[in-house]
Formats: C-alpha cells, sequence, structure tokens
C-alpha cells in the first residue's frame, strides 16, 4: 500500500529502483483492490492525508499511471488459508498482497521486509 502512496504523491520514500520499474513503459504494473481499499480505509479514520480528494488518488492510480486491476479471485483467497505467520505478522492487507503475488507468481515492491518471509520476490 505504501508504494501506491509514495509513486501516486511523488514522495521521496520510494526507492530509485521502484519508481524506474513503476515507470518503464515495458512492464504491466498490477494494482489489488487491496492496496486501494487500505488507503480508503486510512484516509477514512484520518490515519492519511493524500492532500487531495482520495477520489482524485483513485482516479490518477487506476488512469494515467497505467496501473491494471488483479482483481481478487477465489484463489487468492483459497492460499490464505495456508500462509504462515511468520513473526506474528497478521496484517489483512498484507497477506492478501502476499497470496496475489504467490497465487499470480509476481513480485511485490515493498519496502516491508517482513515480505521476505514468505515465498515472493520483493522489490525495492
Amino acid at each position: 500500500m505504501h508504494s501506491l502512496i509514495w509513486y501516486a504523491l511523488d514522495d521521496p520514500r520510494l526507492s530509485a529502483t521502484a519508481r524506474a520499474l513503476i515507470k518503464a513503459p515495458d512492464h504491466l504494473i498490477m494494482i489489488s483492490p487491496a492496496s486501494y481499499w487500505g488507503v480508503a480505509i486510512k484516509v477514512g479514520i484520518g490515519k492519511l492525508d493524500l492532500e487531495q480528494p482520495y477520489e482524485d488518488f483513485l482516479a490518477l492510480c487506476l488512469g494515467p499511471s497505467g496501473f491494471r486491476v488483479l482483481p481478487i479471485e477465489a484463489a487468492h483467497t483459497n492460499r490464505l488459508v495456508t500462509l504462515p505467520f511468520p513473526a506474528g505478522h497478521k496484517d489483512p492487507f498484507d497477506r492478501l498482497l502476499i497470496a496475489q503475488a504467490i497465487v499470480e507468481d509476481i513480485p511485490i515492491i515493498s519496502v516491508d521486509a517482513v515480505f521476505d518471509a514468505y515465498p515472493v520476490r520483493r522489490i525495492w
């Protein structure tokens, strides 16, 4: 979720590697509804200020960025059942993103090193 926010807001915390990968025209960047759902919750409870209306943020992510939505499928939730809980990692949004990455065999862009405890390729 943080990668999406940092990219959309042009935040310098997004690594140069991640930014270059996202901007590369030959890469298909998938975005999970779990990511923008998580952003919506954080905005709604006042934990995140996007400095723009949420609708504008979402339009930017789903419009000119060229991101494609990776729908949440039954196979993704099936994988959630067998995911371990390394070091107490129980964040439901992270876990869904991890399950989607495993099932689809795609890397995940994240600064969060806890993702390394799962069988996914993390890019940062």
